[in-house]
């Protein structure tokens, strides 16, 4: 068990204020000269006899009981707890120990691998944590000589020092009793609420996809301490499932099987990572078996115990595999040790457990192999003395003369070219009859680290490891393993250590170049003729609005035609100046994510980035025009605002800088370095809260998903429609129209938009937060406008000696924009989130409905959750958060009900719901400017018929009649278009304030 250090305790004694835990516990103190006295609560005490001395931050009682002590003392006495129990409350208290981290899964009926996969990792988690805490653990690992600096971490290894219990919530509430039942049925505690493990080193068995299946322990506490009858190894109870250190046998035709994981962590710090164990003598598996097979192992190594119980089963077993088809050989040891005893005898470790392996003892299946007898020893370990001799008792006899002289390697003043070959992200080295494959090259891109992976080969040895190739100490370590593996001299190894590294080098200085090459100025994907054809006919289609809401619908969004091409012109914003941003908010399942998918399906993969979060210093690290005109989604508003200052920042001012500390490449010294994102992007962001930081909010169009029960119908029955042939074909043909949309989007250019109905428009002003909302309308028009740059002449002008090419906006796009704006910026305008403004109208309808059965005003009803639950279908959660933001917004009075247990509800809001919601007002009126008429544009299915007259007035003041458009014949833009010149005749001249200024030429193309 882990002891506390002392200075822990004295901290805590010091750290902790005596008074205020004295106080807390019920005790009234009043002052007494420099102490305070009051009635001790651990006897009967009817005159204050306890002293406590906020000076000494001690305590004592005068009275019957005589105690005192620290604050450790009064914890112990005050809760009946023990010394270590008082210690992990008073570090909670001052915020050093962690809080719970073991949290109760999901209750569920019968054994759920799942949630018990989060507990036993949670639980595992916390071991780890605590083994660097230990000091005897460490130990331990030291005196086994387990001190591979990558072991801990590698294989997750933990220590149980007793203290798991106090990370759980107290047995006597729900949580706690379910998590501690969960234990126990997996084995980690035991029956009589101990934990398993107790002072034991904890080696766990991990599947290459992160799966715990079993818990090793060893105890670590010396034999001659326990209690008789402790056993040293424990398993969770049951069967052995799982195959400990199955990564190591990825891609290997050998494997070295111990049996013991200790022994076979002794392996793998020698360097031998091709290595798994057993659980015991008998504990050879069928799932190892079947690992066996499904690697394509060819050939075991039995590394068991050279006792009469290891002997025994390792005859057995190889019987077992040589009937399986493998290779089986037998690792030999000195009498009575195993793999572990004799690697910490001899050293070093890795020349030692090399002589085993090269010795080892062929049993049968297949021909003996040739490299037991023609492998030249370079150096033989030293054996102390009262140990046998592996040489002398199982080295073959040869003939001195016959065995070839190693040759010795040095690097010649010039280097001849080294056979390189790169195939995916491998480099391959080949010099004379050794090779060498490299990964993990590309890395390393930073010229001041070069750690890599590197398998050795000559002949039939093979040597696997990863090394720090600038770092002295592991070179030099790695040239030993590596000679004494491949049978060669450390001066070959030495000089091929050094060409690798030439070759290394160079491929990492060419993928940093690559990485630090400036982007291409036109990241549009290269189209196939076919793929261009269909953008330009989509984009030139005259009902390309409506398509894009079809289209839209046809990916699977039901009804939100409105929203989908809000968000669709906010992508295509993407290509102006100043981008618009998309806020989806609605309530979880409402559909938003489906929205936002569907969408982003329609651009172009190279234009858009999509995270799940982001940390607070991420965006300023995205390289310096990897985000320009490009798409920023983000899943959930929740993980990002770490990085809210950020992308408020990069919306508004188009670009990102920050300064930050670094090493110079050359000089290796600190220096202050720039990173630079340049813009514009466009923002996509979804969200279920309704409390949204209000200046990422009000940069932002923020749309609402349709929660009626109608829509619920429509979605439901669109997802049965999608179990039919029908719905099969449909998706098929989706993927010709999504490409068809990312070609389009391709094609679009960022060119220039110019209103010249600007000057004529006008917006409400009476609340500043319009500002932002009026250049959104700005830039929704533009929107519209770029949409349809292939609908219209492309228009230049040279200015400065520089030719600037431009598009006009036409009034159609105004009276489409004026459209959305009252739908969206309008309700942008609301002090109500959508859901919430839904559950108010929800409320009203209801009271109203009670008002009338019961012949009473409003205000008598009365009203629950509960009722409100059972009238709009809501969850717990959705009516409680919205209820009381309309409590604390007053459109909703709380009051207390019957003794006090519950609360009932009065609606106090006596308005019209919808009249009550914020329109945008002030858009263009009648007379002298641009008057549109955006309420005769109402969505109809999927399409945008106008009815009634729109009218338009041009800069000349000359107002030009436009005919009335049959409801469903065509197109608003269409209509608009066809039959409405909008202005006289263009004059090369710009009309502000009565006074004419002369415009450059105009060209159209």
């Amino acid at each position: 068990m882990a002891r506390i250090p002392d200075a822990e305790i004295d901290r805590l004694k010091l750290e902790v204020s005596l008074v205020r835990l004295v106080e807390a516990s019920g005790v009234t103190l009043k002052a007494h000269g420099k102490d305070r006295i009051g009635r001790c609560p651990f006897h009967d005490d009817k005159t204050p006899s306890l002293v406590v001395s906020p000076k000494s931050n001690l305590w004592h009682c005068l009275g019957a009981c005589q105690a005192g002590g620290s604050v450790i003392d009064w914890v112990m006495r005050s809760e009946s707890i023990s010394f270590r129990e008082a210690v992990e409350r008073l570090r909670q208290e001052t915020g050093v120990a962690p809080p719970t981290v073991i949290e109760a899964p999901p209750p569920r009926m019968g054994v759920m691998l799942e949630d018990d996969q989060t507990l036993l990792r949670r639980v595992l988690d916390y071991y780890h944590a605590t083994l660097q805490q230990s000091p005897e653990a460490l130990a331990y690992l030291e005196a086994r000589g387990l001190t591979h600096p990558d072991l801990i971490e590698s294989f997750q290894l933990g220590f149980a020092n007793r203290t798991l219990g106090y990370q759980l919530p107290d047995k006597n509430v729900k949580a706690g009793a379910t998590i501690r039942g969960a234990l126990e049925r997996m084995g980690v505690y035991r029956d009589s609420g101990h934990e398993h493990f107790n002072g034991s080193l904890v080696i766990p068995v991990i599947t290459p996809d992160g799966a715990i299946t079993e818990l090793y322990g060893r105890k670590v506490t010396r034999d001659t301490k326990l209690r008789a009858g402790t056993p040293l190894h424990l398993y969770l109870p049951g069967p052995h499932r799982g195959v400990f250190n199955e990564a190591g046998l990825i891609g290997q035709e050998e494997v070295i099987l111990c049996e013991a994981l200790i022994d076979a962590l002794t392996f793998w710090c020698a360097g031998y990572r091709n290595v798994t164990s057993s659980y015991g003598i008998e504990g050879f598996t069928d799932d190892i078996l079947t690992a066996f097979h499904r690697h394509g192992i060819k050939r075991v190594l039995i590394a068991y115990d050279a006792d009469e119980a290891g002997n025994s089963a390792a005859e057995k077993l190889s019987a077992r595999l040589i009937a399986e088809g493998f290779d089986t050989y037998r690792c030999r040891f000195p009498k009575g040790m195993d793999a572990n005893a004799y690697a910490v005898s001899v050293q070093p470790a890795s020349k030692s457990l090399g002589l085993v392996i090269r010795q080892a003892e062929w049993l049968g299946n297949g021909q003996p192999p040739q490299r037991t007898e023609t492998v030249p020893m370079v150096e033989t370990p030293a054996v102390p003395a009262e140990l046998p001799s592996l040489v002398a008792a199982s080295a073959p006899e040869t003939d001195e003369a016959a065995a070839p002289e190693l040759p010795a390697h040095r690097v010649p003043p010039s280097v001849p070219p080294v056979p390189v070959e790169i195939v995916n992200d491998e480099v391959r080295i080949t010099l004379g009859d050794r090779g060498y494959v490299v990964r993990g090259v590309e890395k390393n891109l930073s010229y001041e680290q070069l750690k890599v992976w590197i398998k050795a080969t000559c002949g039939s040895f093979v040597h696997i490891d990863t090394v720090e190739l600038y770092a002295a100490k592991q070179r030099g370590g790695w040239i030993k393993q590596a000679s004494a593996e491949l049978g060669i001299s450390e001066e070959a190894a030495r000089s091929d250590l050094a060409a690798v590294l030439r070759v290394v080098e160079q491929r990492q200085d060419e993928l940093i170049r690559q990485k630090l090459k400036p982007a291409e100025a036109s990241s549009a994907p290269t189209l196939t003729p076919d793929q261009h054809n269909a953008g330009l006919t989509l984009l030139r289609d005259p009902d390309l609005i409506e398509r894009i809401v079809r289209d839209v619908e046809a990916t699977g969004v039901v009804g939100e035609a409105s929203n989908a091409l809000v968000a669709y012109l906010a992508c295509v914003s993407r290509k102006l100046e100043k981008p618009l941003a998309i806020l989806i908010q609605s309530t979880s399942a409402a559909g938003k994510s489906t929205l936002m998918d569907a969408l982003l399906a329609l651009m172009p993969e190279s234009e858009r980035v999509h995270y799940s979060a982001m940390t607070g210093q991420s965006l300023f690290y995205l390289g310096e025009t990897s985000m320009k005109h490009k798409i920023l989604a983000i899943a959930e508003e929740e993980g990002v605002r770490q990085a809210a200052y950020a992308l408020k920042v990069l919306q508004s001012q188009g670009e990102l800088t920050i300064a930050s500390t670094g090493k110079d490449p050359t000089t290796g010294q600190l220096v202050t370095q720039e990173y630079r994102v340049e813009g514009p992007v466009m923002l996509f962001l979804t969200t279920t809260a309704i409390d949204i930081d209000e200046e990422l909010l009000n940069r932002c169009l923020v749309l609402t998903i349709n929660e009626s029960r109608e829509q619920t119908a429509a979605i439901q029955a669109k997802q049965r429609s999608g179990r039919t042939l029908e719905g099969l074909l449909a998706k098929a043909r989706t993927d010709d129209l999504l490409a068809a949309h990312r070609a389009a989007q391709a094609l679009l250019r960022p060119l220039a938009v110019v209103n010249p109905f600007a000057e004529q428009l006008t917006f409400a002003s009476d609340r500043v937060r319009l500002r932002r909302d009026h250049a959104k309308y700005l830039a929704l028009i533009d929107s519209i406008a770029l949409l349809h740059q292939y609908q219209r002449p492309v228009r230049s002008v040279v200015h400065g000696g520089k030719t600037v090419e431009y598009i006009e906006v036409s009034a159609a796009d105004i009276a489409l924009a004026n459209r959305l704006a009252h739908d969206v910026l309008g309700r942008s305008l609301d002090e109500l989130p959508p859901p919430t403004r839904r559950l108010l109208s929800q409320a009203v309808a209801y009271v109203d409905t009670c008002a009338q059965a019961q012949a009473i005003p409003r205000t008598g009803v009365r009203f629950t959750r509960r009722a409100l639950r059972e009238h709009t279908g809501l969850s717990e959660a959705q009516v409680r958060v919205h209820l009381d933001r309309l409590v604390e917004l007053e459109y909703v009075l709380a009051h207390a009900g019957r003794n006090g247990q519950r609360f009932v509800y009065e609606l106090v809001f006596d308005g019209d719901v919808q009249r009550s919601a914020p329109q945008l007002m002030g858009l263009a009126s009648v007379g002298t400017t641009v008057n549109l008429a955006a309420g005769s544009t109402d969505l109809v299915g999927t399409s945008w018929p106008a009815r009634g007259d729109l009218v338009a007035t041009s800069r000349t003041i000359e107002t030009a009649r436009i005919a009335s458009v049959a409801a469903g014949s065509s197109s608003l833009v269409a209509a608009v278009e066809q039959n409405a010149p909008l202005t006289g005749e263009k004059t090369p001249s710009s009309y502000r304030n009565g006074v004419s200024y002369p415009l450059p030429p105009v060209v159209e193309h």
